[in-house]
């Protein structure tokens, strides 16, 4: 009977009945319900624990009891002592079992009614249970492993022996720390090694312990069934050192635990500021701009030599407020996505940290185009005041400190952080329905300052259409400015839009006549309508061209052809 049980005959298994059972199954003790649409039933009897339940490809055991209808029982693991495993989802039990296990969780008691049609159909499984026959199995679910097709294609199942702490799984920058080991399917080991450091993307090994590893969580243990696509493929890999040969087309057993990793991060999009974290803050708070942050701080060259040295060996702790320039650029940046407590290594290039022209540091001289380290303890932070802690005065107040900042790095060309300053300024006054009749005024003026300005910068940092949409804001608070006309116009024209660019500048005109820097403007714009009437002309005329020579040899053709007869003939 068990052999008959456990692995029921191909051509009972029709496809039509393939249901997966997606959805929850939630009931009461005592309360029966039907799973699906093929007359499955499942009765509660003992509630379970937590809320997880197995998957297809999950290892399963269970104790169980069948019998038929009339009570008359024809198989128990009960009786036997030992219980019943075997994997979810794969054919290998009736398919009343691989619907109806799905929906139960770890220490689970239920009464599965199961018809024929998911049972043994109209075969039966002689002599024990006739044809046709509806089945009852009270079904308790002990426990199950984890089983994964991680890659979904076959190549690498994971199954999971000791379960790994939180959430969080390693990202292709992260440094993991790794113990394995690696078998032959006949048992043969193949490599053996404990606490060994790589980063996820450079790989170790074989393909797939970089695959399996971003599916893992801190402290998890898993056996790796790899088939060859995923480990060394058609060729094999010959023995070498300590390690052991891998014939061609060889499936693998990698025992993979993963202890712990360092988290690598991108600070800039450019990736010229790498973050590491050597040890986690705490909380999840970060400084903002403005900040005024602590830090211990060790600054080395990429041979070793330290230029910056606070906090260390009895010398005191470095303050400074973020991003107000007071630091490298790389530097600050960093900071603002550190906790407190935090300890990082970060990597700068040039670009962020001391350029083409270097540093003399107070230990040593920061030589031009260098990439530097610094290892950096967050120590504490006093945040700035963010605008929704602030009164409406204060809101205003500080807006106007921010256009000011951003003002001085605009006249110092540095249009990025003067557009952050703008953009921060405006944010302080977006909303003013709780502003006095006198505020709501500042306010305005406030914005309409703040968002040219930062139109301006954007003309500088060619990002036309967003000088545009900024420009448009002022004109929806002043439909009569003419610098907001004026600079819309210059967006306009630099992304080819003449009939809108003419439009706002005639317009601006009609407001201030007089005004050099609008005329001069328009004269730009004529010289861009002539340029482009020109081209129009001379494609048009090419075209026009073409289409004449294409039709005048369709003619000659035509014409020639009783000729080119003629001579053949």
């Amino acid at each position: 009977m068990d052999e008959d049980f456990d692995i029921p005959a191909a051509d009972e298994m029709n496809d039509e009945f393939m249901d997966d059972i997606e959805s929850p199954v939630t009931l009461k003790v005592g309360e029966e319900k039907e799973i699906g649409n093929q007359g499955l039933k499942k009765k509660l009897l003992k509630e379970g624990g937590g809320w997880e339940t197995p998957e297809s490809g999950d290892e399963v055991e269970v104790h169980y009891t069948g019998t038929l209808l009339d009570g008359t029982q024809f198989d128990s693991s009960r009786d036997r002592g030992t219980p019943f495993k075997f994997t979810l989802g794969q054919g290998q039990v009736i398919k009343g079992w691989d619907q109806g296990i799905k929906t139960m969780k770890k220490g689970e008691n239920a009464l599965f009614t199961i018809p024929a049609d998911l049972a043994y159909g109209e075969s039966g499984s002689p002599p024990t249970i006739p044809p046709n026959a509806t089945l009852q199995f009270d079904v308790e679910l002990l426990s199950w492993v984890s089983v994964k097709d991680i890659c979904k294609d076959g190549g690498i199942f994971k199954k999971i022996i000791k379960e790994g702490e939180k959430w969080e799984n390693p990202k292709d920058l992260d440094e993991v720390l790794v113990n394995y080991e690696v078998k032959l399917e006949d048992g043969t080991l193949v490599a053996k090694a404990d606490g060994v450091e790589f980063t996820v993307q450079d790989g170790h090994f074989c393909p797939a312990v970089s695959a399996a590893l971003k599916t893992m969580k801190k402290g998890e243990k898993v056996v790796l069934t790899v088939k060859p696509q995923y480990g060394f493929g058609e060729k094999g890999k010959p023995a070498s050192g300590d390690l052991g040969s891998v014939p061609p087309n060889a499936t693998l057993q990698i025992t993979l635990e993963l202890v712990s990793w360092k988290v690598v991060t991108n600070v800039t999009d450019d990736k010229k500021v790498i973050k590491k974290i050597l040890k986690e803050g705490e909380g999840y708070e970060r400084p903002n701009e403005g900040a005024v942050v602590q830090v211990n701080l060790l600054g080395k060259l990429q041979d070793g030599t330290v230029f910056i040295k606070k906090g260390h060996d009895d010398t005191e702790p470095f303050d400074f407020k973020a991003d107000e320039e007071q630091v490298i650029d790389g530097l600050d940046r960093a900071v603002m996505t550190m906790k407190k407590g935090e300890v990082a290594l970060l990597t700068i290039e040039p670009e962020y940290a001391f350029g083409s022209a270097g540093s003399k540091q107070e230990l040593a001289v920061v030589p031009p185009n260098a990439v530097v380290t610094y290892e950096v303890e967050l120590i504490s932070f006093i945040k700035d005041k963010e605008s929704w802690d602030m009164n409406t005065q204060e809101k205003i107040e500080a807006a106007g400190k921010k256009k000011e900042e951003g003002n001085a790095f605009f006249k110092a060309g540095k249009y990025l952080k003067a557009v952050k300053r703008y953009e921060k300024a405006a944010k302080f006054i977006e909303y003013d329905t709780n502003f006095e009749e006198e505020e709501k005024k500042q306010a305005k003026a406030l914005k309409v300052t703040c968002n040219l300005n930062n139109a301006a910068c954007q003309l500088k940092l060619k990002d036309y259409k967003q000088a545009e949409k900024l420009c448009t804001k002022v004109l929806e608070l002043e439909s009569t400015n003419v610098k907001a006309l004026y600079r819309r116009a210059q967006a306009y024209i630099n992304v080819a839009d003449l009939d809108l660019a003419e439009i706002d500048i005639k317009k601006a005109l009609e407001i201030d006549p007089n005004n050099k820097d609008v005329k001069l403007e328009y004269k730009v714009l004529k010289e861009k309508i002539k340029e482009y009437n020109k081209k129009d002309a001379k494609f048009y005329g090419n075209m026009f061209a073409k289409m004449t020579k294409s039709s005048s040899n369709k003619t000659a053709t035509k014409d020639a052809e009783p000729m080119s007869v003629d001579s053949t003939a």
